[in-house]
């Protein structure tokens, strides 16, 4: 049995040669810059014929107010014989400091040509330059603009999802929560894929031995909350509209879908926030990913955790996108 602390030995088989290549890194306020450089100067990956066939249009959507304009990525399928689309609002990972659309451009092309649906990636602003709640501000600009604009976009508005990965699944589960508090989008499901949803974690919460040891760590967790809140994540004084698992109501929200590894520092605050959903009358669907850890469902490859975890996601939204939208 593997010690507390070396997780190695838990890592899914098909899942080591990913870990091997997977690149450790240090992530403060030294680093930082250049590891956004490094992200940009990444080349992207190829595209494949049916990804081609996917319209990417770069948008600026009026942004919140006394704020810039938001850039968008509006992604649209090849026209079929249907009059309107379920739409996707996208918000990429990063731990709320780095990342931007087009890291997911090659999978933001499939999941919109294999659902049929309009799909929009947000260009929210990032921590440290910007503190709570101006991201997920952007998120719910591009929300309305999104909703306001369906009938030019072909898009059922009654057929909006919403979701992301890790730092971009957590905004989502906010923005989850204004949509609810505002009322002004009705919302069909929130995908929230490895959601960062409590600044506890790696701070103040009791460690999960065996919990967050790969890609990304307890020290990058307090950084990327740190960066977001402007404070020391896990005091009292946190907001709680600013962290979705200290918000004491979860009633009422939209159907949610939770996606997590069995080893990703996420796994405790995921599985808690999935128990509160249920206990509040939200349909709720949670799965654990055996032997898999944060990232995995970005870089797993053709690892089977990486299209188990892609056939769960796709399904989940087929069958939102195929039913009346939850009533708030």
């Amino acid at each position: 049995m593997s010690a507390p602390g070396d997780t190695r030995g838990l890592v899914a088989p098909e899942l080591l040669p990913v870990l091997d290549r997977f690149a450790e890194f240090e992530l403060n306020d030294d680093t930082l810059a250049s590891m956004r450089a490094a992200a940009r100067a990444m080349p992207p990956p190829p595209l494949s014929p049916v990804a081609q066939a996917v319209r990417c249009e770069e948008q600026f959507i009026p942004g919140p107010r006394g704020a810039p304009d938001v850039r968008v990525l509006l992604y649209t399928p090849q026209a079929k014989n249907i009059s309107l689309r379920p739409a996707y609002l996208q918000l990429h990972g990063g731990g709320f400091v780095m990342g931007a659309p087009e890291m997911n451009d090659g999978a933001n092309r499939m999941l919109a040509a294999g659902l049929d649906c309009i799909l929009v990636s947000v260009d929210y602003r990032l921590a440290p330059e910007t503190h709570f709640p101006g991201a997920v501000e952007d998120a719910y600009a591009a929300l309305l603009w999104l909703h306001r604009e369906a009938k030019a976009l072909g898009i059922d508005h009654a057929r909006i999802a919403i979701g992301g990965q890790s730092a971009g699944a957590g905004h989502a589960a906010v923005l989850a929560l204004r949509a609810r508090d505002r009322g002004e989008v009705p919302l069909c499901l929130q995908m929230l894929d490895s959601p960062m949803i409590d600044d506890r974690t790696g701070s103040t919460a009791d460690p999960h031995p065996y919990c967050g040891e790969f890609a990304w760590t307890p020290a990058k967790n307090r950084f990327g909350w740190r960066a977001l809140l402007g404070a020391e994540p896990g005091g009292p004084e946190i907001p709680a509209e600013a962290v979705p698992a200290r918000v004491s109501d979860l009633s009422k929200l939209p159907p949610a879908f939770i996606l997590v590894g069995s080893l990703d520092l996420f796994l405790e605050e995921n599985m808690e926030y999935a128990r509160r959903l249920i206990r509040a009358g939200v349909p709720t669907e949670l799965h654990i990913i055996p032997g898999a850890f944060h990232g995995f469902t970005s870089v797993g490859g053709e690892a089977p955790q990486a299209h188990l975890a892609l056939t769960l996601k796709n399904a989940a939204l087929a069958r939102a996108f195929a039913c009346v939208p939850f009533d708030q």
